[in-house]
């Protein structure tokens, strides 16, 4: 199936989903080289990243350009560190505060966060709703919140769901992002309905299902948006956990009981779209859905999600791969999250070294959603390797992790800027590609 084309207004919200989940980059367990150009022959080239600030603020977790996804790679860095007993330096959080605009709203970066966001500054829903679920999870912020979740409100598009930049068509990505912020809040995400037609937010989620109407095989998927409606892996793992109402801290099943998974069957008349029956309702049964076909990919290629570019094989994805793992612990199950979970313990070190904090916080969430030590993940301390990535901690649990590794002090960011940059322009000239990760077009 043909890729979709994405609109230029979604290149900020591709560049976020890129830093975070980094495409095609690296050849797991080689050297990493240069990333190919996204555009593709005949495209335009890629410009010359731009220089990168000669020194990064005071507690900022990274050491790349934070123009893209400061504060989404520090949210994760933050929340990482709490749900594993890491109590962040004030600094790391002090920054990621501050990065707020006076109506709420969260841009990717603010270099000068003294002065006021105006009517340019880009304000950003994933961005915002990250920044919600760190600052609810470490406390004391409940105005800051207050306020970000009520410009989430403002913006909530007519089919209940968000895109990433406000006034843009919805996208599942976004839609789950937003409902997680409102659970880590305390809020009921359907407590929010548009201002035209009252949909909620799981009206939105499941307008991006494909249904019984749908290929074999695409059955139980979702897709990133409406247009072209093509399965996407990275969209379906964002859905699936946020049609659980799960933000992207899931907490590890107690027990052992596992819940087996269970295809989409239209014979059973499950292709409901609506959901007024909340979760317990269409909601749980998209998420059974779009489950089973993040099973059926991971099955069919290794037990990880890929990722490709135009002109090039396949890449293993290993921020999808994290992600899809915390949406199959959601829906508890147990055994279908434990392979996924056995590979990326083989191969995501490497990874997460090169492309750092919010790599490295995937998979401290990943690990704590299953219930495995991310202390010893495939021979890795990823709390300390994350831990290393920016300020000291001012705490961290006694035991667990507070001897940082040589090993930690990895470079972060091996997806090139000048490479987002030339995604950009590629989709500015109309050329659909695929790519993989919470930022790109995964047509699985």
């Amino acid at each position: 199936m043909a890729p979709q084309v994405p609109s230029t207004h979604r290149v900020a919200f591709l560049a976020r989903r890129a830093a975070m989940a980094v495409v095609a980059a690296t050849v797991l367990g080689a050297a990493t080289a240069p990333a190919a150009s996204a555009a593709g022959a005949g495209a335009p080239a890629a410009p010359a990243a731009p220089a990168a600030p000669k020194k990064l603020p005071e507690g900022l977790y990274g050491t790349k350009d934070p123009q893209y996804d400061g504060v989404w790679r520090q949210s994760l860095a933050l929340l990482a560190q709490d749900t594993v007993g890491v109590k962040p330096a004030a600094p790391a959080v002090e920054w990621l505060a501050g990065q707020q605009c006076a109506d709420g709203a969260f841009t990717a970066f603010r270099a000068e966060p003294g002065t006021a966001c105006n009517a340019k500054t880009m304000r950003d829903t994933n961005q915002t709703a990250a920044a919600i679920q760190a600052l609810a999870a470490l406390g004391g912020h409940s105005e800051a919140v207050h306020k970000a979740l009520n410009w989430l409100k403002s913006v909530q598009n007519d089919d209940g769901g968000w895109s990433s930049m406000p006034g843009s068509p919805s996208d599942a990505n976004s839609t789950a992002v937003v409902i997680g912020a409102f659970v880590a809040a305390g809020e009921r995400p359907e407590s929010s309905t548009s201002k035209k037609g009252g949909k909620t937010p799981y009206d939105g989620l499941l307008t991006f299902r494909l249904g019984c109407d749908a290929k074999e095989g695409e059955r139980g998927a979702f897709t990133f948006q409406l247009k072209g409606k093509a399965p996407n892996a990275d969209a379906t793992a964002a859905a699936t956990t946020g049609a659980l109402r799960k933000g992207f801290v899931v907490a590890p099943a107690g027990g052992g009981s596992d819940r087996p998974v269970k295809p989409l069957s239209c014979k059973e008349g499950e292709d409901s779209r609506g959901s007024k029956e909340g979760v317990a309702g269409p909601a749980a049964r998209a998420a059974e859905g779009g489950a089973a076909y993040l099973v059926a990919q991971l099955d069919k290629n290794g037990q990880h999600l890929p990722s490709a570019m135009p002109g090039q094989e396949k890449q293993p994805d290993v921020g999808n791969t994290a992600d899809t793992v915390v949406a199959l612990a959601a829906g508890g199950h147990r055994a279908a999250a434990q392979r996924p979970l056995a590979w990326l313990k083989k191969n995501a070190s490497a990874w997460a070294k090169e492309n750092g904090p919010a790599a490295y916080a995937q998979l401290v969430l990943a690990a704590h959603a299953t219930g495995a030590d991310p202390r010893s993940f495939g021979g890795t301390d990823l709390v300390a390797a994350l831990n290393a990535t920016g300020p000291k901690p001012a705490a961290v649990a006694p035991g667990k992790g507070a001897q940082d590794s040589k090993d930690a002090k990895g470079s972060e960011g091996g997806f090139k800027l000048w490479w987002v940059i030339g995604v950009g322009l590629a989709f500015g000239a109309g050329i659909g590609f695929l790519l993989s990760g919470r930022r790109k077009k995964n047509a699985l």
